[in-house]
């Protein structure tokens, strides 16, 4: 299995392939696996215990730990970096946008998508070099 350097880069392949696609399942729902604790309102939950603005530990516990299979990341050819992605809020309930919580750091993990043919950035992407390290692998940015 894959392991990815850049845990915010693989958000971005998470949300394409489990949230966009909905080839990697099930899909992930912090709400639910709250009601499973009890907990029916996420966001206040969140505001009351001082967890705003950060990856809740569940949600980066399983996505860090959440195996995706090489046929997954070969299929990926195109991926968004947009700062309203359904992955966001499964792992920060009441993130606004606002910061640079879920920044790429690092394109190292590209190696990982040997298939990847575009990036559209909404959001920007702030990786130092990102321009020539896309350019050289052939990935139109758009």
């Amino acid at each position: 299995m894959a392991d990815f350097k850049d845990f915010n880069f693989k958000l971005l392949v998470i949300e394409k392939l489990m949230y966009e696609d909905r080839t990697l399942v099930p899909a992930y729902s912090i709400d639910e696996r709250m009601r499973a604790r009890g907990i029916e309102d996420v966001q206040t939950h969140v505001f009351d215990n001082d967890l705003a603005f950060t990856v809740l530990d569940e949600s980066r516990a399983f996505f860090e730990e959440l195996e995706i299979p090489e046929e997954l990341l070969a299929g990926v050819d195109s991926l968004l970096v947009d700062g309203g992605h359904e992955v966001y809020y499964e792992c920060s309930p009441v993130w606004d946008g606002e910061d640079d919580l879920f920044d790429v750091r690092s394109l190292d993990d590209l190696a990982l998508l040997p298939n990847l043919e575009r990036i559209t950035c909404i959001a920007e992407l702030r990786v130092p070099g990102a321009p020539e390290i896309l350019a050289a692998r052939g990935i139109v940015v758009d």
